[in-house]
Protein backbone atom coordinates (compact mmCIF):
# COMPACT_ATOMS: atom_id res chain seq x y z
CA UNK A 1 0.00 0.00 0.00
CA UNK A 2 1.20 3.62 -0.54
CA UNK A 3 2.50 5.37 2.27
CA UNK A 4 -0.09 7.43 4.01
CA UNK A 5 -2.85 5.68 2.46
CA UNK A 6 -5.82 4.24 4.72
CA UNK A 7 -5.65 1.16 6.40
CA UNK A 8 -7.06 -1.62 4.67
CA UNK A 9 -10.04 -3.19 6.06
CA UNK A 10 -11.98 -6.49 6.10
CA UNK A 11 -13.97 -4.82 2.97
CA UNK A 12 -10.77 -4.26 0.99
CA UNK A 13 -9.87 -8.35 1.73
CA UNK A 14 -13.41 -9.35 0.86
CA UNK A 15 -13.29 -7.58 -2.66
CA UNK A 16 -9.50 -8.73 -3.35
CA UNK A 17 -10.46 -12.48 -2.64
CA UNK A 18 -13.59 -12.37 -3.76
CA UNK A 19 -15.71 -13.49 -0.55
CA UNK A 20 -17.75 -12.06 1.13
CA UNK A 21 -16.87 -9.83 4.55
CA UNK A 22 -18.33 -13.05 6.92
CA UNK A 23 -16.02 -15.45 5.32
CA UNK A 24 -12.99 -12.96 5.89
CA UNK A 25 -14.29 -13.19 9.80
CA UNK A 26 -14.22 -16.68 9.93
CA UNK A 27 -10.84 -17.10 7.99
CA UNK A 28 -8.76 -14.65 9.93
CA UNK A 29 -10.75 -15.98 13.25
CA UNK A 30 -9.30 -19.64 12.17
CA UNK A 31 -13.38 -20.79 12.68
CA UNK A 32 -13.57 -21.59 9.19
CA UNK A 33 -13.38 -25.02 9.11
CA UNK A 34 -16.13 -26.68 7.05
CA UNK A 35 -17.60 -23.43 6.53
CA UNK A 36 -15.69 -22.28 3.80
CA UNK A 37 -13.17 -24.43 1.60
CA UNK A 38 -9.48 -24.66 1.94
CA UNK A 39 -9.06 -23.46 -1.45
CA UNK A 40 -11.09 -19.77 -0.27
CA UNK A 41 -9.15 -19.97 3.23
CA UNK A 42 -6.25 -19.61 1.42
CA UNK A 43 -7.18 -16.88 -1.25
CA UNK A 44 -8.12 -14.87 1.93
CA UNK A 45 -5.47 -15.14 3.80
CA UNK A 46 -3.29 -14.64 0.66
CA UNK A 47 -5.46 -11.29 0.12
CA UNK A 48 -5.10 -10.39 3.80
CA UNK A 49 -1.57 -10.58 3.47
CA UNK A 50 -0.88 -8.51 0.15
CA UNK A 51 -3.14 -5.90 1.57
CA UNK A 52 -1.00 -6.09 5.03
CA UNK A 53 -4.78 -6.15 6.88
CA UNK A 54 -4.32 -6.07 10.24
CA UNK A 55 -7.29 -7.48 12.01
CA UNK A 56 -8.99 -5.92 15.48
CA UNK A 57 -6.38 -2.62 14.71
CA UNK A 58 -4.13 -5.23 16.46
CA UNK A 59 -0.27 -5.10 14.80
CA UNK A 60 -1.06 -8.89 14.90
CA UNK A 61 0.92 -11.27 12.52
CA UNK A 62 -1.10 -13.10 9.77
CA UNK A 63 -0.31 -16.77 10.89
CA UNK A 64 -0.79 -18.37 7.51
CA UNK A 65 -1.88 -21.22 8.44
CA UNK A 66 1.11 -22.30 11.10
CA UNK A 67 0.88 -22.88 14.66
CA UNK A 68 0.01 -19.73 16.40
CA UNK A 69 2.77 -18.45 18.91
CA UNK A 70 2.97 -16.50 22.10
CA UNK A 71 5.92 -14.98 23.72
CA UNK A 72 5.40 -15.04 27.54
CA UNK A 73 8.23 -12.05 28.93
CA UNK A 74 9.37 -12.65 32.69
CA UNK A 75 12.42 -11.28 34.63
CA UNK A 76 15.14 -13.09 34.97
CA UNK A 77 14.44 -14.25 38.29
CA UNK A 78 15.35 -17.81 40.08
CA UNK A 79 11.81 -17.97 42.18
CA UNK A 80 9.27 -20.02 40.53
CA UNK A 81 6.54 -17.86 40.78
CA UNK A 82 7.27 -17.65 37.03
CA UNK A 83 7.27 -20.84 36.43
CA UNK A 84 3.49 -21.33 37.94
CA UNK A 85 2.70 -18.00 35.59
CA UNK A 86 4.03 -19.76 32.47
CA UNK A 87 2.04 -23.30 33.35
CA UNK A 88 -0.91 -21.66 33.58
CA UNK A 89 -0.83 -19.64 30.38
CA UNK A 90 0.92 -22.54 28.70
CA UNK A 91 -2.22 -24.12 29.74
CA UNK A 92 -4.91 -21.91 28.56
CA UNK A 93 -2.87 -21.51 25.46
CA UNK A 94 -3.23 -24.84 24.67
CA UNK A 95 -6.48 -25.66 25.13
CA UNK A 96 -6.91 -22.94 22.59
CA UNK A 97 -4.07 -23.95 19.80
CA UNK A 98 -1.44 -21.89 21.29
CA UNK A 99 1.93 -22.30 21.98
CA UNK A 100 4.25 -20.31 24.31
CA UNK A 101 7.39 -19.65 24.18
CA UNK A 102 9.06 -18.45 27.41
CA UNK A 103 11.70 -15.69 27.20
CA UNK A 104 13.24 -14.19 30.22
CA UNK A 105 14.59 -10.73 30.14
CA UNK A 106 18.16 -10.73 30.64
CA UNK A 107 19.34 -8.55 33.60
CA UNK A 108 22.89 -7.08 33.09
CA UNK A 109 24.02 -8.67 30.02
CA UNK A 110 22.09 -6.83 27.57
CA UNK A 111 19.49 -7.97 25.20
CA UNK A 112 19.15 -11.89 24.02
CA UNK A 113 18.69 -13.02 20.63
CA UNK A 114 16.14 -11.33 19.42
CA UNK A 115 13.17 -14.53 18.61
CA UNK A 116 11.52 -12.42 16.14
CA UNK A 117 14.34 -12.39 13.93
CA UNK A 118 13.45 -16.13 13.15
CA UNK A 119 10.84 -17.10 10.61
CA UNK A 120 9.36 -19.79 12.74
CA UNK A 121 8.88 -17.45 15.53
CA UNK A 122 5.72 -16.09 13.68
CA UNK A 123 4.55 -14.32 17.23
CA UNK A 124 0.57 -13.52 17.58
CA UNK A 125 0.96 -11.55 20.71
CA UNK A 126 2.90 -10.71 24.15
CA UNK A 127 2.45 -11.19 27.79
CA UNK A 128 4.77 -9.09 29.95
CA UNK A 129 5.17 -8.82 33.26
CA UNK A 130 6.02 -5.31 34.21
CA UNK A 131 9.37 -6.18 35.81
CA UNK A 132 10.35 -6.90 32.21
CA UNK A 133 9.32 -4.08 30.63
CA UNK A 134 12.46 -2.70 29.46
CA UNK A 135 12.66 -5.80 27.30
CA UNK A 136 9.60 -5.16 25.25
CA UNK A 137 11.64 -2.51 22.90
CA UNK A 138 14.53 -4.56 22.02
CA UNK A 139 12.45 -7.15 20.83
CA UNK A 140 9.72 -5.30 19.48
CA UNK A 141 6.94 -7.13 21.83
CA UNK A 142 5.72 -3.50 22.16
CA UNK A 143 4.63 -4.00 18.57
CA UNK A 144 2.21 -6.67 19.08
CA UNK A 145 -0.83 -7.13 20.68
CA UNK A 146 0.73 -6.67 24.20
CA UNK A 147 -1.35 -8.20 27.68
CA UNK A 148 0.81 -6.53 30.52
CA UNK A 149 0.99 -8.57 34.11
CA UNK A 150 1.43 -6.56 37.23
CA UNK A 151 1.09 -3.61 35.47
CA UNK A 152 -0.39 0.13 36.20
CA UNK A 153 -3.68 0.15 34.19
CA UNK A 154 -3.59 3.63 33.82
CA UNK A 155 -0.26 4.00 32.48
CA UNK A 156 0.22 0.50 30.72
CA UNK A 157 0.94 0.30 27.22
CA UNK A 158 -0.68 -2.82 26.61
CA UNK A 159 -3.95 -3.50 24.92
CA UNK A 160 -5.18 -4.95 28.12
CA UNK A 161 -3.74 -5.59 32.03
CA UNK A 162 -3.90 -8.57 34.25
CA UNK A 163 -3.07 -8.02 38.26
CA UNK A 164 -2.92 -9.58 41.25
CA UNK A 165 -5.15 -7.77 44.07
CA UNK A 166 -1.30 -6.54 45.58
CA UNK A 167 -3.06 -3.88 47.53
CA UNK A 168 -5.21 -5.92 49.02
CA UNK A 169 -2.62 -8.10 50.17
CA UNK A 170 -0.53 -5.54 51.82
CA UNK A 171 -3.93 -4.50 53.73
CA UNK A 172 -4.02 -7.80 54.77
CA UNK A 173 -0.82 -8.54 56.21
CA UNK A 174 -0.53 -4.92 57.62
CA UNK A 175 -3.81 -5.16 59.38
CA UNK A 176 -2.63 -8.56 60.67
CA UNK A 177 0.65 -7.51 62.67
CA UNK A 178 -1.26 -4.05 63.98
CA UNK A 179 -4.01 -6.36 65.51
CA UNK A 180 -1.25 -8.52 66.93
CA UNK A 181 -0.35 -5.00 68.92
CA UNK A 182 2.59 -4.02 66.35
CA UNK A 183 3.60 -0.63 66.22
CA UNK A 184 7.05 -0.10 65.03
CA UNK A 185 7.50 -1.66 61.54
CA UNK A 186 10.32 -2.35 58.75
CA UNK A 187 9.08 -2.26 55.33
CA UNK A 188 12.11 -4.21 53.51
CA UNK A 189 11.27 -3.23 49.76
CA UNK A 190 12.27 -5.06 46.27
CA UNK A 191 14.79 -2.69 45.13
CA UNK A 192 13.32 -2.94 41.83
CA UNK A 193 11.61 -0.04 39.67
CA UNK A 194 8.17 -1.72 39.07
CA UNK A 195 4.70 -0.72 39.42
CA UNK A 196 3.80 -3.51 41.70
CA UNK A 197 6.46 -2.99 43.77
CA UNK A 198 5.23 0.91 44.43
CA UNK A 199 2.03 -0.05 44.88
CA UNK A 200 3.04 -2.60 48.07
CA UNK A 201 5.10 0.93 50.09
CA UNK A 202 2.03 2.88 48.96
CA UNK A 203 -0.56 0.66 50.81
CA UNK A 204 1.76 0.12 53.83
CA UNK A 205 1.73 3.82 54.56
CA UNK A 206 -2.14 4.21 53.85
CA UNK A 207 -2.67 1.58 55.83
CA UNK A 208 -0.37 2.62 58.98
CA UNK A 209 -1.52 6.64 58.74
CA UNK A 210 -4.52 6.30 61.25
CA UNK A 211 -2.86 4.82 63.50
CA UNK A 212 -1.03 7.12 65.71
CA UNK A 213 2.03 6.27 67.11
CA UNK A 214 3.28 4.11 64.49
CA UNK A 215 6.79 4.05 63.02
CA UNK A 216 7.84 2.64 59.74
CA UNK A 217 11.68 2.75 58.23
CA UNK A 218 12.08 1.25 55.22
CA UNK A 219 15.06 -0.39 53.55
CA UNK A 220 15.73 -1.64 49.95
CA UNK A 221 17.07 -4.97 48.62
CA UNK A 222 17.80 -6.75 45.59
CA UNK A 223 15.56 -9.54 45.05
CA UNK A 224 18.30 -12.00 46.86
CA UNK A 225 19.08 -13.20 50.14
CA UNK A 226 22.33 -12.24 50.54
CA UNK A 227 21.18 -8.28 49.98
CA UNK A 228 18.24 -8.94 52.42
CA UNK A 229 20.09 -9.65 55.10
CA UNK A 230 22.73 -6.47 54.63
CA UNK A 231 19.56 -4.42 54.34
CA UNK A 232 17.48 -5.82 57.01
CA UNK A 233 20.68 -6.66 59.44
CA UNK A 234 21.29 -2.92 58.95
CA UNK A 235 18.11 -1.44 59.31
CA UNK A 236 16.84 -3.52 62.82
CA UNK A 237 20.82 -1.68 64.06
CA UNK A 238 19.62 1.82 63.07
CA UNK A 239 19.08 4.53 65.78
CA UNK A 240 15.13 4.82 67.07
CA UNK A 241 12.88 2.21 68.27
CA UNK A 242 13.90 -1.36 66.55
CA UNK A 243 10.78 -2.74 64.64
CA UNK A 244 9.35 -5.28 66.11
CA UNK A 245 7.68 -6.30 62.67
CA UNK A 246 9.16 -6.17 59.10
CA UNK A 247 6.81 -6.89 56.14
CA UNK A 248 8.90 -8.30 52.87
CA UNK A 249 7.89 -7.16 49.42
CA UNK A 250 8.82 -11.03 48.72
CA UNK A 251 9.10 -14.31 50.70
CA UNK A 252 13.10 -14.06 49.70
CA UNK A 253 13.63 -10.96 51.50
CA UNK A 254 11.72 -12.55 54.18
CA UNK A 255 14.33 -15.66 54.21
CA UNK A 256 17.24 -12.93 54.45
CA UNK A 257 15.44 -11.12 57.12
CA UNK A 258 15.96 -14.56 58.86
CA UNK A 259 19.65 -14.69 58.56
CA UNK A 260 19.87 -10.81 59.89
CA UNK A 261 17.74 -11.80 63.13
CA UNK A 262 19.81 -14.59 63.67
CA UNK A 263 22.80 -12.34 63.45
CA UNK A 264 21.68 -10.22 65.32
CA UNK A 265 20.20 -12.76 68.15
CA UNK A 266 16.49 -11.93 67.67
CA UNK A 267 14.23 -14.95 68.17
CA UNK A 268 11.33 -15.11 65.58
CA UNK A 269 8.53 -14.59 66.42
CA UNK A 270 9.09 -13.51 70.13
CA UNK A 271 11.45 -10.94 69.04
CA UNK A 272 10.67 -10.19 65.44
CA UNK A 273 7.61 -11.13 63.28
CA UNK A 274 7.95 -11.36 59.86
CA UNK A 275 5.43 -11.51 56.85
CA UNK A 276 5.99 -12.37 53.26
CA UNK A 277 4.38 -12.14 49.96
CA UNK A 278 4.35 -14.92 47.30
CA UNK A 279 3.98 -17.74 49.31
CA UNK A 280 6.51 -19.98 47.80
CA UNK A 281 8.09 -23.44 48.38
CA UNK A 282 9.84 -21.25 50.61
CA UNK A 283 7.76 -20.29 53.37
CA UNK A 284 7.64 -23.68 54.30
CA UNK A 285 10.87 -24.35 54.04
CA UNK A 286 12.34 -21.92 56.74
CA UNK A 287 11.82 -22.09 60.15
CA UNK A 288 9.33 -21.07 62.01
CA UNK A 289 7.08 -21.11 58.79
CA UNK A 290 6.44 -17.76 57.04
CA UNK A 291 3.31 -16.22 57.18
CA UNK A 292 2.99 -14.53 53.58
CA UNK A 293 0.66 -13.90 51.43
CA UNK A 294 -0.35 -16.52 48.73
CA UNK A 295 -0.71 -15.24 44.88
CA UNK A 296 -1.97 -17.71 42.47
CA UNK A 297 0.85 -17.97 40.16
CA UNK A 298 -0.79 -19.93 37.60
CA UNK A 299 -4.10 -18.46 37.54
CA UNK A 300 -2.59 -15.28 37.19
CA UNK A 301 -0.59 -16.94 33.83
CA UNK A 302 -4.32 -18.19 33.04
CA UNK A 303 -6.06 -15.05 33.57
CA UNK A 304 -3.02 -13.40 31.10
CA UNK A 305 -3.50 -15.53 28.04
CA UNK A 306 -7.06 -15.69 28.71
CA UNK A 307 -6.66 -11.47 28.38
CA UNK A 308 -4.57 -12.02 25.21
CA UNK A 309 -7.17 -14.32 23.93
CA UNK A 310 -10.28 -11.61 23.85
CA UNK A 311 -7.68 -9.11 22.58
CA UNK A 312 -6.49 -11.47 19.53
CA UNK A 313 -10.23 -12.27 19.17
CA UNK A 314 -11.49 -8.12 19.55
CA UNK A 315 -13.30 -8.96 23.12
CA UNK A 316 -13.12 -7.37 26.07
CA UNK A 317 -10.99 -9.16 28.39
CA UNK A 318 -12.56 -9.98 31.94
CA UNK A 319 -11.84 -6.87 34.41
CA UNK A 320 -11.01 -7.15 38.02
CA UNK A 321 -7.70 -7.93 40.05
CA UNK A 322 -7.50 -11.40 41.06
CA UNK A 323 -7.46 -12.03 44.94
CA UNK A 324 -4.92 -12.98 47.16
CA UNK A 325 -4.68 -14.55 50.67
CA UNK A 326 -2.76 -14.00 53.59
CA UNK A 327 -1.84 -17.37 55.12
CA UNK A 328 -1.30 -17.55 58.89
CA UNK A 329 1.68 -19.19 59.86
CA UNK A 330 4.24 -19.32 62.76
CA UNK A 331 6.49 -16.25 61.83
CA UNK A 332 4.26 -13.62 63.21
CA UNK A 333 3.29 -13.14 67.14
CA UNK A 334 2.52 -10.32 69.33
CA UNK A 335 5.57 -7.68 69.67
CA UNK A 336 7.75 -8.39 73.24
CA UNK A 337 6.49 -6.77 76.07
CA UNK A 338 8.35 -3.66 76.83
Amino acid sequence: MAHGSTRPTSRDVAQAAGVSQAAVSLVLGDKWRGRVSPATAERVRQAAQELDYRPNLAARNLRLGRTRTVLLVVPALTTEFFAGVYTGAARVAAENGFGVVLYPSPEGIGPARDPFASAQAALDGVIASSMAADALTSIRGDQLPLVMLDSDPAGSHGAATVNLDIADGVRQATDHLLHLGHRHFLHLAADVPSWTFEIRARELAARLAPHPGTTVRTARARLAIDSAVTAAETALTAPGPRPTAVLCDDDLLAAGTYKAARRLGLRIPDDLSVTGIDDLGLATAIDPELTTVRLDAELFGERGMQALLAVLEGRTPDAGDIPVELVVRASTAPPPAT
